[in-house]
């Protein structure tokens, strides 16, 4: 489905035309993929538009952006003010949110220091991830062939533009086998995430998410899911999870901020538990969405672009 357009880009400071935000061809970030980008929503809530987790986020955009070395003229509150007034100006109830910064064109090679640093803030509508009935119902996936970098090949923890060209081949492959998504393994074999959401698997009443050290990313829907289960008092562990264990589990789900809390209803053709949707991913999601819409938030996690 192609991006609906909205009526600007925040780009270097200033809104500039959807269709009027263009980069040169012979930019570094085309020819070697330096960017580091966040995904963010805003939720419509009674109180207007309110962004869920919009520090931790952009906290996450600096962190990626110090791995490789850039350097964003703007501070974590210039940032976080420019993405409300976006979100403000295009007029959204609810919406994704882009923040990317990436190398512009100078000088063409490996060497990225030299090109030009652009920012930019997209804003745009846009619903369920997986698809509308995959909240309820869940999603067949298949463990990929391939794997997630080696620690001391890719970064995991930062959110690099190039570094998605392993998700894109995790996809890609998963939709010529006719499942929705992918499951990849880390580089010693366990459970590592989705192409671009974190795992969780319920097995004999606890739940298991893979630790950093398993080539995830540190998702901030990951941190908040965690912190939900804990309130709800159910066990979450962080180890390592075999392969194996995704074929044993009685309940599986994805997070994410595109994918929110997304059951897992196959894996390789096999079905998780009975199939559909257990009763704990629904209490977990019960609570995620109410803090979504604006109902309860106990911990703090929205900022109201209103306010």
């Amino acid at each position: 489905m192609p991006i609906p357009k909205a009526k600007s880009i925040w780009f270097n400071g200033e809104f500039v035309p959807w269709d009027e935000a263009k980069v040169h061809v012979l930019s570094h970030v085309l020819h070697y993929g330096s960017s580091v980008f966040e995904g963010i929503r805003a939720y419509s809530t009674p109180k207007g538009p309110a962004i869920l987790g919009l520090k931790p986020h952009v906290d996450r955009l600096f962190f990626s952006a110090k791995v490789i070395r850039m350097e964003i003229p703007f501070s974590v509150e210039e940032m976080m003010e420019a993405i409300k007034e976006t979100v403000r100006h295009n007029g959204h109830e609810a919406c994704y949110i882009r923040p990317l910064a990436f190398r512009g064109c100078e000088v063409l090679g490996v060497y990225p220091l030299t090109c030009p640093l652009e920012i930019i803030i997209a804003t745009w509508e846009w619903g369920a991830y997986l698809g509308p009935e995959a909240i309820e119902q869940g999603v067949d996936v298949a463990v990929s062939t391939w794997r997630r970098h080696a620690p001391d090949v890719g970064m995991a923890m930062a959110k690099i533009g190039g570094q998605y060209t392993n998700s894109q081949q995790v996809v890609m492959e998963a939709r010529d086998r006719g499942v929705t998504e992918g499951i990849v393994l880390d580089v010693f074999g366990f459970v590592s995430e989705g192409s671009g959401e974190n795992i969780f698997v319920i097995y004999d009443g606890a739940i298991y998410t893979p630790p950093l050290s398993a080539s995830i990313l540190g998702g901030i829907t990951r941190k908040y899911v965690m912190q939900i289960a804990d309130d709800l008092g159910y066990t979450v562990k962080e180890q390592n999870i075999p392969r194996e264990m995704l074929y044993a589990a009685d309940e599986i789900f994805f997070t994410g901020t595109a994918a929110e809390v997304t059951p897992i209803k196959q894996v390789d053709g096999l079905s998780v538990g009975t199939g559909s949707r257990g009763s704990i991913t629904k209490s977990i999601q019960d609570e995620f969405f109410a803090v979504t819409r604006g109902e309860k938030d106990p911990h703090g996690w929205l900022t109201y672009v209103n306010e």
